[in-house]
């Protein structure tokens, strides 16, 4: 079972697709959020889920003050669930679910993008690393100044190649997961 640690929200339980994801633990929740909840970014964040899955990142978020959720997954059953989640939480009109694989996306939306001032990014430990840093290369675009990166990932992993444009402020890990905090510069 996952759930919403904290927020309006708290305490909500999630649907989570029957396979094909991987759901950041409660733990690592807790102290991903415990940080930006200090770090001051929440409250009134624009946030992007990237690899979304059940949305447990992107909707802890919202619980605790972000405006808004972009929720960006490829696979049709997960993209089922974050619709059933949005629904059962009532953030219809704070929560957007597009179906589209990340790197499309990420390129597709940097002329248009909001100015997201909170990525979550969360892919499968096995994704390709070069896929990682390709999307990362573009994601700038679509940050405002001063926005807030987090990409987890497995301690097992070579670490990402980030861009010039965001600065690596720290990285922390739980186990077998890695926490990488980055600021747009």
């Amino acid at each position: 079972m996952t759930r919403i640690i904290a927020g309006q929200l708290g305490g909500r339980r999630l649907q989570v697709p029957a396979k094909g994801t991987r759901p950041t633990t409660d733990r690592v929740r807790e102290a991903l959020f415990s940080r930006l909840d200090h770090a001051g970014v929440l409250t009134g964040a624009k946030v992007l889920d990237l690899f979304a899955g059940s949305g447990a990142l992107g909707f802890e978020a919202l619980s605790r003050g972000a405006s808004d959720v972009t929720l960006v997954e490829s696979g049709a059953p997960a993209v089922r669930v974050l619709q059933a989640n949005v629904r059962e939480l009532g953030v219809q009109g704070q929560a957007r679910v597009v179906r589209e694989k990340v790197a499309p996306f990420v390129a597709r939306s940097a002329a248009t993008a909001p100015g997201y001032t909170l990525v979550v990014i969360d892919p499968p430990y096995d994704l390709n690393p070069d896929d990682v840093d390709a999307f990362l290369e573009v994601l700038p675009a679509l940050l405002a100044p001063q926005a807030m990166v987090v990409l987890e990932g497995s301690t097992r992993a070579r670490a990402p190649q980030w861009p010039a444009a965001l600065e690596v402020l720290t990285s922390k890990d739980y186990g077998e997961t890695r926490l990488m905090y980055a600021e747009r510069s």
